[in-house]
């Protein structure tokens, strides 16, 4: 576990170091619009007129509510007006119109949610019970039950992290097809949004995987403990 924690911690700290590093980097290729006069743009094209784009604190803390229908942009990407803005910004838009169309994935994951919550939940208790139960209470909770309940919230982890994979990708599809289409992008700076785009989908890949890893290495302690 400890092996799988190292492996995964480094490949994230890779990644998002990499991510920041390309948003940087594009930062300073200039464009036209900025992201929230893009995603605005992007709505409207979309005939979406009732989700609210609004500033949000923190670096590439950009994410669309579907609770509440609002796109929520960091102020570098709200105000920016280069290719990092406009690539982020169009990709937050793209979940927007993935809402309004019914696209099925994003209504899958957002079925998920309330189960991942759950999930989280009840794994901090078990982890909790076991950690009594081994220094504290002895036989608080029988091993094969506490297991069993740490595979299957591992299980819903593993499968909304995968559920994630194609809704981020497919935002993204979105996202570069509206910016080449208005004309916001278009030959190297089509490319630039592409690469900062594909390092942030890389994020939830690495998240997928550890998820994967994690929920396989419980089932191998299981199997392991049960063969004894």
């Amino acid at each position: 576990m400890l092996i799988l924690f190292i492996v995964f911690a480094l490949l994230s700290w890779i990644v998002s170091n990499r991510l920041k590093s390309k948003f940087e980097k594009y930062q300073n290729v200039g464009v036209t619009m900025s992201g929230a006069e893009a995603a605005q743009k992007m709505l409207h094209d979309n005939g979406i007129y009732d989700v609210t784009i609004r500033p949000t604190e923190g670096t590439l803390t950009d994410h669309y509510n579907p609770t509440d229908k609002t796109i929520n942009l960091s102020n570098d990407v709200y105000y920016g007006r280069n290719v990092s803005a406009v690539a982020v910004a169009a990709h937050e838009t793209g979940h927007a119109v993935q809402h309004a169309t019914a696209y099925s994935m994003l209504e899958l994951r957002t079925t998920l949610v309330p189960l991942q919550n759950v999930s989280s939940k009840v794994i901090n208790v078990i982890f909790w019970v076991m950690f009594l139960g081994a220094f504290i209470l002895p036989n608080l909770i029988p091993y094969n039950l506490a297991m069993l309940v740490i595979i299957a919230a591992y299980t819903i982890f593993t499968v909304f992290a995968f559920v994630t994979l194609p809704v981020e990708i497919n935002a993204s599809k979105r996202a570069v097809a509206w910016l080449t289409n208005a004309g916001i992008v278009s030959g190297e700076t089509r490319e630039n949004a592409i690469d900062a785009l594909k390092w942030a989908a890389y994020t939830y890949v690495v998240a997928a995987l550890s998820a994967l890893a994690t929920l396989l290495y419980y089932i191998w302690l299981f199997l392991g403990r049960s063969r004894d």
